[in-house]
């Protein structure tokens, strides 16, 4: 098995945020890799990885950093492929993080989800590459049909719950 996600994390501090993306990997039958790579102390392996990610067969990458956050970006520069970016809660609640990701000059693109959101960058990935594999695209629908019934679930609970000036 080959992956053709890679989540990549600036430090290892980060992989209680990251797990959420593998675990929605690993429910979407997903190959994917992680690694640890900092733009700022390694930033030739950051380099290698960026340059033959594709030819590895990488289709999408997740990149999170916190603070500077610049590894999104320094990873986007170096590659065609879809990168979708990471704000790590590791100072200023985050705000800098999502800022240096957010903030990416003309011509080089990062995704950017919210601040913490691996979950979210997970499925936008699983959304980019659905669009090429009718199975992930048959359980992305599943998956999304699945939160409708737990909202239409929590409404009906809701109803249940009993106040004096509760009209529903």
């Amino acid at each position: 098995m080959e992956p053709i996600v890679s989540i990549i994390m600036g430090s290892t501090s980060d992989l209680p945020i990251m797990e959420k993306a593998a675990s929605i990997f690993e429910e979407f039958k997903v190959p994917f890799e992680m690694n640890a790579l900092s733009a700022h102390r390694t930033p030739k392996e950051v380099e290698q990885f960026a340059t033959q990610a594709g030819a590895r067969g990488i289709k999408v990458i997740i990149a999170a950093a916190g603070m500077a956050a610049h590894l999104p970006g320094v990873i986007a520069s170096m590659t065609t492929l879809p990168v979708i970016g990471v704000p790590i809660n590791a100072s200023l609640d985050g705000m800098d993080a999502l800022l240096a990701i957010v903030q990416m000059p003309p011509g080089i693109p990062v995704a950017t989800v919210g601040i913490n959101a691996s979950m979210n960058a997970a499925l936008l990935a699983v959304q980019i590459l659905a669009q090429s594999d009718e199975i992930l695209k048959t359980r992305l629908s599943t998956y999304k049909e699945s939160l409708k019934k737990k909202i239409v679930q929590a409404n009906e609970e809701l109803r249940k719950i009993q106040y004096e000036y509760k009209t529903n």
